[in-house]
Order: C-alpha cells, then sequence, then structure tokens
C-alpha cells in the first residue's frame, strides 16, 4: 500500500495521515469548499476539492471519492469517523473499484449497523442482552403489551441509528404513546427508517466499551475497556481508559464477550463493543461501531500500540504480530472532547473565528487537532475542534495533567466545552469513579460552572494584585 486516501476531514484526517506516513505511505486528502484553508489539506500529500460545503454535497459523495481515488492512483481509502464510515454500500463499491477499504467488509458492517440484526448475530455466544424484544416495530398498541410485559421504565431505540437519535426514556405508561411517535419521527428523518425497538432501562448505567481489532486470518484481540459515561445528550464528552470499576475478573470476561462479537459477524479491522453495565456490575451488550472510534487514543496510550498503523497492517491482509497475552495496562489515560459548543446554553454549537486558538503543550499531553487561530468554525459538520488526551501513572495524576491542560488551552471567538471539561475533573462524583451517565443530570446546571468561573477570575485578580505589590516592594528597595 503506497497512497492512503482518508475520505474525512479535521483531526481525524491528520491522525490517519500522521500514521500513514510514519510507514510511508503517501496520503490524500479531500475537502469541501469550506474546509479549503483546513489544516488538514495542507497535511497531506495531494489534496482535492470535492464540492460544496453541505457534506451531502461533499464527503458523503462515496462516488465522487472513489473517483478522485482512481484518478490518483490510491491502493487504499482510510473512511475516518462519521460520514462514510460505517456505509456499507461505500466499503463495497471502494472493493469493486479493486480499492482496499481500511476497516470492516460490508457484510460485518451491514449486520452490526441494525441493532437488531447485531442482536441476533450475538445470539449463539451467549452474551448478556437487556431484556426487550428481538424485532423492530412501530406499532403504539404492540408497544404498550411489550413495555407491560417487561416493566417501566424503559428504553424506545431507532433500529437504524445511533448517536441518541430517536432514543426516548419513557418512565411511565401514559407518556408511552407521544415517546414512541416522537422516537418514530426522529428516526425517520435522520436514517429514513422509523423502526424502533424496546428494552428494559438500565437504571444508573455506566457505558463501557472495549475496543477490538482483527485480522483476516481469525486472530481477534481486545485491547481493555474505555469508560465513556460522562455524556450530554446520549453522546459522549469524557472518556478514560481503564475504567475505575472493572476487576481483572470483569475485564477479562468483557474483553472475550466482545472478541465473541466480533467472530459472530467475521469482523476485521478496528472495532468497538458497547456494554451497558448497571450498578451490580452485570454487564449487557448494547452494539458495536464498526470504525476506529473518537476516543481510541487513550486505549493507545495505556496498551502502547498505534491503532492506525494496525488498521492499516490488517487491510494489507498481514496477521496480527501480537497476541492477547502480549497485552497489558500501564497507566491512565482521560480524554476529553473540545467542541465549539456552550455549556452554559444547553451545549449549543458555536459558531465563529478563532480569534485566540493556543494548543496545551508539554508531557503527557497529547492534542489531536484539526484547527489552528484565526480559522472560522464551519456551521456544516459537528462541532468538535480536538480531542485533549493526557497520561498519567495513576488516574489521579491523569486527571490533574488533563486540569492543567485545560488551564493552559486558550480559546476565543467561540465558546468550548473546556470549562464543563475542568468542572467534571474537578467533581468529586468523578473522581471518586462513582458515576454513571447520569453525571450531567444529576450534578451539572450552567450556573455551577458559572460559579467556578467566577471563583477562578478572582483567584486570578488576588494572584495579579499580590504578584503586583511584591515588585512594587522590590522597585522601592535603595540600590
Amino acid at each position: 500500500m503506497k497512497k492512503i486516501l482518508v475520505a474525512n476531514r479535521g483531526e481525524i484526517a491528520i491522525r490517519v495521515m500522521r500514521t500513514a506516513k510514519k510507514m510511508g505511505i503517501k496520503t490524500v486528502a479531500v475537502y469541501s469548499e469550506a474546509d479549503r484553508n483546513s489544516p488538514h489539506v495542507r497535511f497531506a500529500d495531494q489534496a482535492v476539492c470535492i464540492g460544496p460545503p453541505a457534506s451531502s454535497a461533499s464527503y458523503l459523495l462515496g462516488d465522487k471519492i472513489i473517483e478522485v481515488a482512481k484518478s490518483l492512483n490510491v491502493d487504499g481509502i482510510h473512511p475516518g469517523y462519521g460520514f462514510l464510515s460505517e456505509n456499507a454500500e461505500f466499503a463495497e463499491a471502494v472493493e469493486k473499484n479493486h480499492i482496499t477499504f481500511i476497516g470492516p467488509g460490508s457484510k460485518a458492517i451491514r449486520v452490526m449497523g441494525s441493532k437488531l440484526a447485531a442482536k441476533e448475530a450475538v445470539k449463539a455466544y451467549d452474551i448478556p442482552m437487556v431484556p426487550g424484544i428481538d424485532e423492530a416495530i412501530t406499532d403504539v398498541v404492540k408497544a404498550k403489551e411489550i413495555a407491560n410485559e417487561i416493566g417501566y421504565p424503559i428504553l424506545i431505540k431507532a433500529s437504524a441509528g445511533g448517536g441518541g437519535k430517536g432514543m426516548r426514556i419513557v418512565e411511565k405508561r401514559e407518556d408511552l404513546e407521544s415517546q414512541m411517535n416522537r422516537a418514530i419521527s426522529e428516526a425517520t428523518s435522520a436514517f429514513g427508517d422509523g423502526s424502533v425497538f424496546i428494552e428494559k432501562y438500565v437504571t444508573s448505567p455506566r457505558h463501557i466499551e472495549i475496543q477490538v481489532m482483527a485480522d483476516t486470518t481469525g486472530n481477534v484481540l481486545h485491547f481493555f475497556e474505555r469508560e465513556c459515561s460522562i455524556q450530554r445528550r446520549h453522546q459522549k464528552v469524557v472518556e478514560e481508559a481503564p475504567s475505575a470499576i472493572l476487576t481483572p475478573e470483569l475485564r477479562s470476561k468483557m474483553g472475550e464477550a466482545a472478541i465473541n462479537v466480533a467472530k459472530s459477524c467475521d469482523y476485521v479491522g478496528a472495532g468497538t463493543v458497547e456494554f451497558l453495565m448497571d450498578a451490580d456490575l452485570n454487564f449487557y451488550f448494547l452494539e458495536m461501531n464498526t470504525r476506529l472510534q473518537v476516543e481510541h487514543p487513550v486505549s493507545e496510550w495505556i496498551s502502547g500500540v498505534d491503532l492506525v498503523e494496525l488498521q492499516i497492517q490488517v487491510a494489507r491482509g498481514e496477521a496480527l504480530a501480537l497476541k492477547q497475552e502480549d497485552l497489558s495496562i500501564t497507566g491512565h489515560a482521560v480524554e476529553l472532547r473540545v467542541y465549539a459548543e456552550d455549556p452554559l446554553n444547553n451545549f449549543l454549537p458555536s459558531v465563529g473565528n478563532l480569534t485566540t486558538y493556543q494548543l496545551p503543550e508539554g508531557e503527557n499531553i497529547r492534542v489531536d487537532n484539526g484547527f489552528e487561530q484565526g480559522m472560522d468554525v464551519p456551521i456544516y459538520y459537528d462541532p468538535m475542534l480536538s480531542k485533549l488526551i493526557t497520561y498519567g501513572d495513576t488516574r489521579e495524576s491523569a486527571i490533574q495533567r488533563m486540569k492543567e491542560a485545560i488551564a493552559a488551552y486558550k480559546v476565543e471567538g467561540v465558546a468550548t466545552t473546556l470549562p464543563f471539561g475542568a468542572f467534571v475533573c474537578n467533581h468529586e462524583a468523578f473522581t471518586s469513579g462513582n458515576f454513571d451517565t447520569h453525571f450531567v443530570k444529576n450534578y451539572y446546571a450552567p450556573e455551577m460552572l458559572e460559579e467556578a468561573t467566577d471563583t477562578e477570575a478572582e483567584l486570578a485578580a488576588k494572584m495579579a494584585l499580590k504578584c503586583y505589590l511584591e515588585d512594587q516592594k522590590k522597585l522601592r528597595l535603595p540600590n
């Protein structure tokens, strides 16, 4: 493989290109008109504009991307995450055009892309499932019958998608019909498929996922777990590895379950098996993401591997050189997704010009970044600016390093999730490890962030005054 096209933008495009260049592989960037001056365009060896700003007219044009790849004699296409990364038709079209898709086969993408098909596939491996139904429905009457059978609260989930869309928690019977209709409407709008399924809602849930990698010879490895329970709108904001609550026995059990999920669909490449865990540490299969995850850097740091490098090697047909017993956890890593969102205004996207944009630097700090000072944050795409990752020998030192890195990260022109990240890292529920996916609902309110900001400003002012008075004393000393 001598040349790779990265069918993505921003930080993940640069992340993939860094490893490709390290491996001596040429890189091709594609970009929309809105991203003409983006860093990933300059970072690549070659770059081609594929259309107007809207993703539907650029980054989602699979045929156009393949056409560019063929014209530049590209050997492989890496989809990153989002956009076409879990599109089975795109993966199939890439292969039909004799280009290597750096990801799983279309069959695995299709099976795991449907929550119901995924549950059916893993049945033979005796993997724990949340109580519920194994069929998609749109019938409210039937939904009521099922809900009465499994008991409230229940969770309504879109069969065809993720990212929190088409998902509704229903606490009581009288709310079911309205929430069901809203879930169906949202699923239809987002995925073109209004079918949903119903399962028992796990109270005090934690979201724990296992990173896996499989080669074409049948070897499947897991790279331990990631704790992803700090979320807003069912989407992750802070992740860490390893989890503070898993015992070695439980970790091994979940790792084996994740490997079996990959085997159930003849998986090849990098993937993530997601589990829900209840307050009694029972875990249940949730879904499999058939791509590289946003939060993959925390797994890389604790396991000492480059997951993108392994992806490329596997795509070239190479067998994994590692064995499960070769892998162990060293230290702890924490990641904050730095979104251009306003945590004081319900995390709504914040667009504008990055008048100041300075990244933190130093030992045990990693920033996977896609922006630079002076750039506009476009309204067309996911508002993530970067991923801030810190590492330490212990969980406490990784969190402390994160607090220092957040303080050193300077952004002006847009609101970001940096203050929220600091709030999380300073909260007793997080530092103690005693939290779940309801962290934001249970502990966070915008006024708390405002209070914290005011306190920081007051401390900074007092420190500045102290320094000024000390300087004045020095100036008055006689020679």
